[in-house]
């Protein structure tokens, strides 16, 4: 290792040799203020920079890197689709042409007389040589550095418009070499050997200044390898503290409870279902508290397994609640539970914004009083004024649409009272999702949930035909679904705003985004030219709940032919005889929302579809690929993994409300199986020391605290 210095990792950027202040300010203002969070300021990328030479020594065929001077651009538009920019680049040697494909803003960034650095594959054009979309790189003349006479991995920074990325690599590189001495490994030579890790000073050496690909694909897995070992720590340390501090009511099973609550319900259970069950006996019947995450598909039966969760609390005498996170879906838990129970002697009430002070006193006071057996609610549940008598299990539906709080606050509602023990007595938690969560997902976010889930879909559910069309078509799509009401059926049409509005999306390539379409100006269409004599009502987000309840009925008992409406019908609307949705502006949609949408037809024994509407172009290359990707795939376990590669960990639901900070390495849409390993190292380290408190694990347990700590609630451990 390099020799001591007298810096430190605090030491401030304007201190540092070839920094000074106005580089400084640059540097601050992406976050990077002193010696360490430099060090830490890793490339997004490395680049191979080919060997320069002279344009006239460039190969047709091969790879070739050159410099020189900028001496004509134009512009050539042949169509929104076929635009180019095209530019001609001169050195003492000669001409080398040059062209962009669908990327006119290069008309803004180059310009005659300005001197860059090309990189790229050369074929020949006419008499001469042309590169294609090559790599390009802005030159300041009065800085301009030699030719680089060899090949190397070059690292590639995030930058800004004040300071470039060879700026920054030009920082680093005079300051590396002494900070890699201030830097602690908190893994011992052995661990590292075991799981083939370099050293820690040596993965940043190698990130900045690799000698070679392998060896920075090397330097990236320790550290992303280390990101993902410190989340593990910190979610196996939570689920310790968990079982260590609290207990939860042992519930009763025995055959004879199986058989009545199987009776109950008026299907089988699928082999999925049954597996999910046995895992929820195995947890309510312990004192530990039940953490559990049940996904499941849309229209997969998750509700079922929920309900048997919950009467298993009724027959230990004890009470359940489920919570959904909108009046839509705890009215339609609330229709679905009352009809399997109907004739029983299970008391089941419904708590929701909607319910009267009056009557909402009345079930207060009984449900303090042990009175109700089932609550089912909305946020309602999570008021002062609600108190059970002996809450057992909490069931919290499609738990990404409540943040972290209000989830701590349902679970809270047991008895804060410590028993004997010093435990706190709290209720048993299974939260559900029908948004499949991909498994690096449910081991990051969710790592401290034991994870269930419900693959298959129960008997005669059919495929649901989905497919993306142009806005040309729209005519053709609404002869579609009048044809299917002509056949006495219901279509759903969705629309992404309540007003018109533009939203000031920019679409590279093709520039500002069309107008969204409206609920106001769809109804006019809908009524005036495209679905003229239909039977059509709305539903919006703006309506009072009583409006809402209307409208849903009328569409439940057949009075409307179609319902008009935005997302607020993403999860809890259940109507079989609705066949056909259109959701227009389909590009403006996440993934997991259009496959929630979709999952409102196809709740019957008819055939059923789902038509994309959306413009050429629209929403860029991504948007485009959310919907091929679910006109293709139907199983939403797929898809929720596409959905990871195409958005990132970062957008994935729930993340930003977790209050999780961001990988700043790891990417776990290829990372899984880095990211297992991490998983079982971390649980068998907790295994081992609970707290890690040991003289080893000090370091270790300073930089967890840091990267973790108070977002998991760690503050106190150790």
């Amino acid at each position: 290792m390099p020799a001591e210095t007298n810096l430190s990792l605090t030491t401030p950027l304007a201190d540092l040799p070839g920094v000074g202040p106005r580089r400084a300010e640059f540097l601050a203002e992406l976050g990077v203020r002193n010696l360490g969070q430099l060090i830490a300021y890793l490339p997004t990328r490395h680049e191979r920079e080919e060997a320069e030479s002279a344009i006239s020594e460039l190969s047709a065929g091969a790879v070739g890197c050159a410099r020189g001077e900028i001496s004509a651009t134009r512009v050539v538009k042949r169509g929104v689709t076929r635009a180019r920019f095209e530019a001609v680049m001169i050195d003492e040697t000669g001409r080398l042409d040059l062209v962009w494909f669908n990327a006119l803003y290069m008309a803004d960034r180059i310009h005659p007389g300005l001197r860059v650095r090309v990189q790229g594959k050369a074929d020949r054009r006419g008499p001469g040589l042309r590169m294609t979309n090559p790599r390009l790189e802005v030159l300041d003349p009065r800085r301009e550095e030699a030719a680089s006479k060899d090949s190397r991995v070059r690292p590639v920074y995030s930058a800004s418009e004040r300071i470039s990325s060879r700026q920054i690599e030009g920082i680093i590189s005079r300051v590396l070499a002494p900070a890699l001495t201030l830097i602690q490994d908190h893994l011992s030579p052995e661990y590292r050997a075991q799981r083939e890790l370099p050293e820690l000073f040596a993965a940043y050496r190698a990130m900045h200044a690799p000698a070679s690909e392998s060896e920075a694909l090397a330097a990236r897995r320790r550290l992303a390898y280390d990101e993902l070992l410190l989340l593990q720590l910190g979610v196996q340390i939570k689920r310790a503290q968990r079982r260590e501090r609290a207990r939860a009511t042992a519930l009763k099973w025995t055959q004879t409870i199986d058989n009545k609550i199987r009776k109950r319900f008026p299907f089988a259970l699928t082999e999925d279902q049954d597996g999910v069950v046995r895992d929820i006996i195995s947890d309510l019947t312990r004192a530990t508290p039940t953490n559990r995450l049940i996904q499941g598909d849309v229209g997969s039966g998750k509700t079922v397994v929920a309900l048997y969760a919950m009467l298993m609390a009724v027959a230990s005498k004890t009470q359940a609640a489920i919570m959904a996170p909108t009046e839509i879906l705890a009215d339609q838990h609330f229709a679905s539970i009352t009809k399997m129970l109907a004739g029983s002697e299970v008391r089941v009430e419904l708590l929701t914004g909607a319910v009267k002070p009056a009557a909402r006193a009345l079930l207060l006071e009984r449900l303090a009083r042990g009175e109700i057996d089932l609550l089912v609610g909305t946020h309602a549940l999570l008021t002062k004024g609600v108190r059970f008598s002996n809450l057992s299990v909490v069931i919290i539906d499609e738990q990404h649409r409540f943040g972290v709080h209000q989830r701590a606050a349902l679970r809270s509602k047991g008895d804060d009272a410590a028993g004997a023990d010093g435990r706190v007595l709290v209720p048993h938690v299974l939260v559900m999702t029908a948004t499949p969560i991909p498994r690096t997902l449910a081991l990051t976010l969710f790592g401290d949930l034991d994870v269930s889930t419900i693959r298959r879909l129960p008997p005669g559910r059919k495929a649901i035909a989905t497919r993306v069309v142009q806005p040309a078509m729209r005519a053709e799509v609404y002869r579609f679904v009048r044809s299917r009401i002509d056949r006495g059926e219901q279509a759903y049409v969705v629309v992404p705003a309540i007003e018109g509005a533009d939203d000031g999306l920019w679409v590279p390539g093709v520039g500002a985004a069309p107008r969204l379409r409206s609920v106001e100006e769809t109804l006019k269409d809908l009524t005036e030219s495209l679905l003229p004599g239909v039977r059509v009502g709305v539903m919006h987000g703006r309506l009072r709940q009583d409006e809402r309840d209307k409208v849903m009925k009328q569409f439940r008992e057949q009075q409307l032919d179609v319902l008009l409406s935005t997302t607020v019908i993403e999860v809890g609307v259940d109507v079989p005889n609705a066949t056909v949705m259109v959701i227009e502006d389909a590009e403006r949609f996440g993934l997991a929302q259009l496959h929630q949408l979709r999952g409102r037809v196809g709740r019957g024994s008819k055939s059923s579809a789902c038509v994309l509407v959306a413009g050429a172009g629209a929403g860029g290359e991504e948007a485009q690929a959310r919907l091929e990707a679910l006109a293709k795939i139907s199983d939403g376990f797929k898809l929720a993994e596409r959905d990871l590669e195409l958005r990132g960990f970062g957008e994935i639901m729930g993340l930003k409300q977790s209050g999780m900070p961001p990988f700043r390495v790891a990417d776990l849409s290829k990372d899984l199986n880095l990211l297992t390993l991490a998983s079982r190292d971390a649980a068998e380290m907790i295994g081992q020391d609970a707290t890690l408190s040991g003289p080893s694990a000090k370091l270790l347990h300073k930089r967890l605290m840091k990267a973790h700590g108070q977002w998991l609630g760690l503050a106190d451990v150790g």
